[in-house]
């Protein structure tokens, strides 16, 4: 019988004047054109929260706090192997106001949008969940 990795993830829900930060994947990356909130990989013995904290500041340059949790979701790894992912998105808020400055090994593009404008976009369907969930906060 084989056995199913564990994967975590975290990502940070980050508004600015009622819009929501999403990142364009970069071409050639998994994904690559897809939009997503900023985060990634929760490190061995990392708290999730300090790693949503890590990982917008690494994608982003922004320095943010971590206010809350927004949204839990569990999926099997879309490639195929015996992995099981767990996303937490966690709600936040900067700590100072700057701007956006990307990774581009993993980002090539970003924008604050209104929940509205970013249902047109292609993104994983976590993402496009958590959209939803925000329609009534």
């Amino acid at each position: 019988m084989a056995v199913t990795a564990e994967k975590h993830l975290v990502y940070c829900w980050l508004e600015r004047a009622g819009a929501v930060l999403l990142l364009r994947r970069a071409p050639g990356t998994f994904l690559g054109g897809n939009w997503e909130l900023p985060g990634g990989t929760v490190e061995p013995g990392e708290a999730p929260e300090s790693a949503a904290v890590r990982e917008i500041a690494e994608e982003t340059g922004l320095a943010v706090t971590v206010t809350g949790e927004r949204g839990r979701y569990t999926w099997m790894d879309i490639t195929g192997r015996a992995l099981r992912v767990h996303a937490v998105v966690y709600e936040s808020r900067e700590t100072g106001r700057a701007e956006v400055v990307l990774n581009p090994a993993e980002h090539d593009g970003h924008a604050w949008l209104s929940r509205g404008d970013a249902r047109e976009l292609p993104m994983a369907p976590h993402f496009a969940e958590t959209l939803e969930l925000g329609a009534g906060r």
